[in-house]
């Protein structure tokens, strides 16, 4: 496995990519000689970097103070819960014991500690250990915020405490790159970011000791990410994280980070497109790069150095791309990445772009009354207009149409963009001209979601997948072939070719995914009439047995008459679903990929869910597919 994973990678380099690597190499090589302790980290003193986050926290809301106590509570109850799994809970008088941060909460077994230089450790090749996600996920110290927000309100000594057990306990089981915990830059940068944030709010009541371990922290830190950057394939969130972390650090550590300022910026006109979209295909990930460059761009305004307004027009870009999409869209990875959290964030996406629209005094979507990154950035000076009627982001490849039918709302998206970003295309999914649909703001046609990366499986290729999607497939293949867990070996390419706006719309795409293995193009047209939407696909150049699915979000269920499928929610009908004939199969769970319907609605978790999917042959003549909203009883 190990072998072609190497092999697969190796095939999306460019020739530039593969010198890059063997420099990096040597540098992991030479690195053995900086992992004796901490000892060549001195901590410098500490400058402030969010230097009006103190007195926001301050001004925060009840709704806001009642949720920054209840993480504080949770956290000082031993507990702590992240992507689906929940660790073993800690008494309150050992609460970040030294085998915490080696420790998977699904298998029970600890991965490599000090005893094992960082390089040595195989993290992407899953074993008896598990994912190593779940070990990264609570090494990221996103605790330590709330502690300390609540410490500053409150005065809760127990907060106090805690956070110095905390980082004490981190900073002794973890001297500079070894262990798991230093093999990521992605994770070496948002722990930076979580020790800057605790020590703006509170370092002034921390002992002197705990000052002392979070600098050597950021010394090490501010060595590591510029040595290890994420380049070429793996520019993406990744590159984001690390020049944020870089950049904030170098203002925490008193020194002029131009260079990661520069870089960063130039990577903010990367990852969010002119229209909005994130390059990644992925909402969440556009989120989780967009709020790392929002948090760098108020740390920049407080210095009195802001970001250029082209960095903020995007930012705006991409709040306003967010705008157009309903509560439950989706699509693309999702491994629930966060910056500012208060542990669980069920509008991610939305919250984002309400603090995006807060720190621009923009009008926008407001967030929830105990939103956490309202507080650290401001609320939207005003309520938007809500959006209504067809919307195409041409860079990003994604339609949007919001409307009535039949008395009732309805939200559509159809999926005309490329597979992903960059030469593996990490986190897309093989989703060309897919659809979701939402019925009064909630979801019936549903993206299925990610389940889990490394300990994935068969079934990490699967929710990435074509038949797992709500378009066509040819003989169960995908579009694009999957040639690891964040690779592909072939990319189909996709394109809006007609757009027709009007009362009476009309959306035209295709893509050439199967073209060189069955010698067909995909096109599909969506088009909206006065009795509901009508989707037509058609195989141009030939002809094929295909299936069609419709993958329906959790807890929904089917009546069937005929070719007519009914969705209903409980016993309510929301959704009639009219196929050119009676060959439809409808199924959810399954023992193997392929067998039924199956939903991911948050990473590590997964439920079944119906699968409605008609075979039949397809051709340049196409078939067509009616879809119309039940009025409300």
């Amino acid at each position: 496995m190990r072998i072609g994973w190497y092999i697969n990678r190796l095939r999306s380099m460019e020739p530039a990519e593969v010198l890059h690597r063997l420099g990096e190499q040597r540098r992991r090589i030479a690195s053995r000689r900086r992992d004796d302790g901490w000892e060549r980290y001195a901590s410098p003193q500490l400058h402030p970097v969010l230097r009006e986050l103190r007195d926001a926290t301050l001004a925060a809301t009840p709704e806001q103070r009642q949720a920054i106590a209840a993480a504080a509570q949770n956290t000082l109850g031993g507990q702590f819960s992240a992507l689906g799994q929940t660790w073993p809970r800690r008494d309150s008088d050992r609460l970040f014991p030294p085998e915490l941060w080696r420790l998977d909460p699904v298998t029970g077994r600890l991965w490599p500690g000090p005893e094992a230089h960082t390089f040595d450790i195989d993290f992407r090749h899953v074993g008896e250990r598990g994912d190593v996600k779940y070990v990264w996920e609570i090494n990221r110290l996103q605790q330590l915020p709330p502690l300390a927000a609540h410490l500053l309100l409150a005065g809760d000594d127990q907060c106090r405490m805690a956070i110095e057990a905390a980082i004490d306990s981190w900073h002794s089981a973890n001297p500079p790159f070894r262990g798991v915990c230093w093999a990521s830059g992605i994770e070496v940068a948002l722990r930076a970011i979580s020790l800057i944030v605790t020590i703006d709010l509170v370092g002034d009541r921390l002992s002197a000791a705990t000052r002392q371990q979070v600098g050597e922290i950021l010394a090490a830190s501010a060595y590591w990410l510029p040595r290890f950057p994420s380049q070429f394939s793996s520019a993406n969130n990744h590159l984001v994280a690390e020049l944020a972390g870089e950049y904030l650090t170098g203002l925490a550590l008193g020194t002029a980070p131009d260079a990661a300022r520069g870089a960063l910026l130039a990577e903010a006109r990367k990852q969010i497109l002119a229209d909005g979209a994130g390059a990644e295909q992925t909402p969440t990930y556009a989120a989780f790069s967009a709020e790392l460059i929002l948090l760098c761009a108020a740390a920049a305004r407080q210095a009195g150095a802001p970001f250029p307004s082209p960095v903020e027009a995007r930012l705006a870009a991409f709040a306003n791309f967010v705008a157009w999409l309903s509560p439950a869209a989706g699509f693309g990875d999702n491994d629930e990445g966060r910056v500012l959290t208060l542990g669980d964030d069920p509008d991610y996406v939305r919250s984002v772009a309400a603090a995006i629209h807060g720190f621009l005094r923009m009008p926008g979507n407001t967030a929830a009354p105990d939103d956490f990154r309202a507080l650290c950035f401001g609320t939207p000076s005003e309520p938007a207009l809500a959006s209504h009627g067809l919307q195409t982001f041409t860079q990003g490849g994604l339609s949007v149409w919001r409307g009535e039918m039949n008395g009732r709302s309805i939200d559509l998206t159809f999926d005309h963009g490329p597979l992903g970003y960059l030469s593996i295309a990490a986190h897309g999914h093989a989703d060309a001209l897919s659809l979701t649909l939402c019925v009064d703001g909630e979801p019936v046609l549903v993206d299925p979601g990610t389940w889990l990366y490394g300990s994935g499986g068969v079934w990490r290729d699967w929710f990435r997948s074509t038949p797992a999607h709500n378009t066509l497939n040819i003989e169960g293949k995908s579009q694009s072939i999957i040639a690891g867990m964040f690779n592909w070996s072939h990319k189909a390419a996709a394109a809006l070719v007609e757009s027709e706006p009007g009362t009476h719309w009309k959306l035209r795409a295709r893509h050439d995914g199967y073209r060189s293995r069955f010698g067909v193009v995909h096109q599909r047209t969506v088009m909206h009439q006065a009795d509901g939407i009508v989707v037509t696909d058609q195989l141009l150049g030939g002809r094929r047995v295909a299936e069609v699915v419709f993958q329906l979000a959790a807890g929904l269920g089917t009546n069937r008459d005929g070719s007519t499928i009914m969705v209903l929610r409980g016993d309510e009908p929301l959704m009639a679903i009219r196929f050119p004939d009676a060959a439809v199969e409808i199924r959810a769970g399954g023992d193997a990929p392929g067998q039924g319907g199956w939903v991911s609605p948050r990473f590590g978790a997964r439920q079944p869910a119906e699968r409605i999917a008609w075979h039949g042959e397809v051709g340049e003549d196409g078939i067509k597919i009616h879809l119309a909203a039940i009025p409300p009883s």
